[in-house]
């Protein structure tokens, strides 16, 4: 008997995590009823799932933790797609990714990713303690306390670095102009993430950074714009989209909105050869569509805000990208919330821009590239901000 429901336990938790749905530009599903997986190639064979099952209840000497092996079953399948964005949460792993959908949770405050193999940091939020301890966009972290990082998931990284407000995390981090490794001790807080801010600067210039695209944007970006358009000096924008790490499609979709012509292309959904791509239109208002504009982007530029930069510049004339390469997270990922609580976040699609180049990987080249080295910022220069403000003085 202890078998036979063993099994079953078993054959719920695979059928339940073989279903999709989302994006990093987010959708959001939730699966009720289990349906059976579609028929397996004919050279896979998934009695062997059972075969170790069986072994282990037969063979193993220990106490089995039934749910801890069906968990780690699922662990298994999703590590075995070769995807770094495609993660599966058990329940308490769950409200983590929950958290930061919500914007609001205790750790370092930073994005973190994987590219070319390497933990990298994607962007430290605004006055996070990652941002203040000097971590910057594009760092590789070697190790996180005494785990050495190679081949690590993001969400075993996410549990490593995240931990109670006024505790301390150990990370021995590389840059490219360092000639060599560094430790940086960080004291976690209360993470908060802002949405955006507004300065004018030179006299006629709106100063827009968006920080995430997180659910309230849309509201905050209103009263932001309500300020430009209503004082009449400003007549030019700097859209700061630096060491933004994306968040929700629709809010980046939203955005593009206000700067562009309603129905205008914003980015495209590729699901693979075969399938029908999706299309997302500009939707809004077109209130800032005739402000002249350039656009910051860098190492942290990521996601939605990769998707807004390339639907601006790639709709309107003289619209430039000034900083530094992109991050190049294009792939959509879907989280479905499962029946137990457990979560799973699934690449389901990638983006690609209006003129259909791919993100993923690539990420966008500035049309005039400024670096920014590690005296600019002790130094509290911004060599970017200050050709972007060049550019529109000549428009």
């Amino acid at each position: 008997m202890k078998k036979i429901l063993s099994k079953s336990l078993v054959g719920i938790a695979l059928i339940i995590i073989t279903f999709v749905a989302f994006n990093f530009g987010f959708h959001y599903g939730y699966e009720q009823v289990p349906m059976p997986p579609k028929e397996l190639p004919s050279d896979v064979d998934i009695s062997l799932l059972w075969d170790v099952w069986n072994k282990i209840e037969e063979k193993y000497s220990g106490d089995i933790n039934y749910q801890e092996m069906i968990f780690g079953a699922a662990k298994g399948m999703v590590s075995g797609l070769g995807d770094p964005y495609t993660v599966f949460f058990q329940p308490e792993d769950s409200k983590i990714f929950q958290d930061d959908i919500a914007g609001s949770f205790e750790g370092v405050g930073m994005k973190i990713g994987i590219k070319k193999g390497e933990l990298t940091v994607i962007a430290p939020l605004e006055e996070s303690p990652a941002q203040k301890a000097g971590l910057l966009a594009g760092d590789i972290i070697i190790k996180v306390e005494d785990v050495y990082t190679k081949d690590i998931t993001i969400d075993k990284a996410v549990k490593l670095i995240r931990g109670e407000r006024g505790t301390e995390v150990n990370l021995t981090v590389y840059r490219d102009s360092w000639n060599d490794v560094r430790e940086i001790k960080i004291t976690r807080d209360v993470i908060k993430i802002s949405t955006v801010k507004m300065e004018v600067v030179q006299g006629d210039i709106a100063h827009i950074t968006i920080y995430q695209f997180s659910s309230n944007l849309d509201l905050d970006f209103a009263k932001i714009t309500d300020r430009v358009v209503q004082d009449k000096s400003i007549k030019k924008i700097v859209l700061d989209l630096r060491n933004n790490p994306g968040g929700l499609l629709h809010q980046a979709q939203l955005i593009a909105g206000y700067f562009l012509e309603k129905g205008d292309l914003v980015t495209i959904e590729s699901f693979g050869e075969g399938r029908e791509e999706q299309e997302y239109l500009a939707m809004g208002n077109e209130i800032l569509k005739d402000y002249p504009i350039t656009i910051l982007i860098n190492q942290g530029t990521a996601s939605g805000a990769e998707i807004l930069a390339a639907a601006l510049r790639d709709n309107r004339d003289g619209v430039k990208l000034i900083g530094e390469q992109s991050f190049g997270k294009g792939s959509v990922q879907e989280p479905i919330n499962l029946r137990d609580g457990s979560l799973i976040k699934i690449t389901i699609a990638h983006w690609l821009t209006p003129k259909g180049a791919l993100i993923s990987e690539i990420g966008l080249e500035p049309d005039i590239v400024v670096k920014m080295t590690e005296e600019d910022y002790k130094e509290e220069r911004d060599p970017q901000l200050e050709k972007a403000i060049e550019i529109l003085k000549a428009m």
